[in-house]
């Protein structure tokens, strides 16, 4: 195999892999839309498999504005639903008066020694 022939061949590659991920991303698209219904979906997915390369193009001068806008809107609610999971798990900041509160209910529950509140105590006023 000569250096072009292989040279070719990674390019003709990277197109069809380009192209296979045109694909997902707009069978993803067409079952991610809300608006459009059974029978579209249908028929743009009947489009698509029979006639891949006019289907595809047509789908996304048709539809590429919204395809843009459910990607975007997708991503704006992953990040947010990751957002609102962080603050269920992260400790709160409480003040060093409310540490302190806190440290002193555990001492007088006999769940830490005077040694360890007093470890707290500095803690939270340092």
């Amino acid at each position: 195999m000569s250096f072009w022939e292989f040279f070719w061949l990674i390019i003709a590659a990277f197109v069809f892999f380009a192209y296979l991920m045109m694909l997902f991303s707009i069978f993803a698209d067409i079952f991610r839309d809300h608006e459009l219904g059974g029978w579209g979906k249908a028929l743009w997915s009947l489009f698509i498999i029979f006639m891949p390369f006019l289907g595809a193009l047509v789908y996304l001068i048709a539809r590429g504005n919204g395809m843009a806008q459910r990607s975007v809107k997708q991503a704006q609610d992953y990040e947010a639903a990751q957002a609102d999971y962080i603050r269920s798990v992260a400790p709160s900041a409480a003040s060093p008066a409310d540490q302190v509160a806190q440290a002193k209910q555990l001492l007088d529950s006999g769940a830490i020694t005077q040694q360890e509140f007093d470890a707290m105590k500095a803690k939270a006023l340092a």
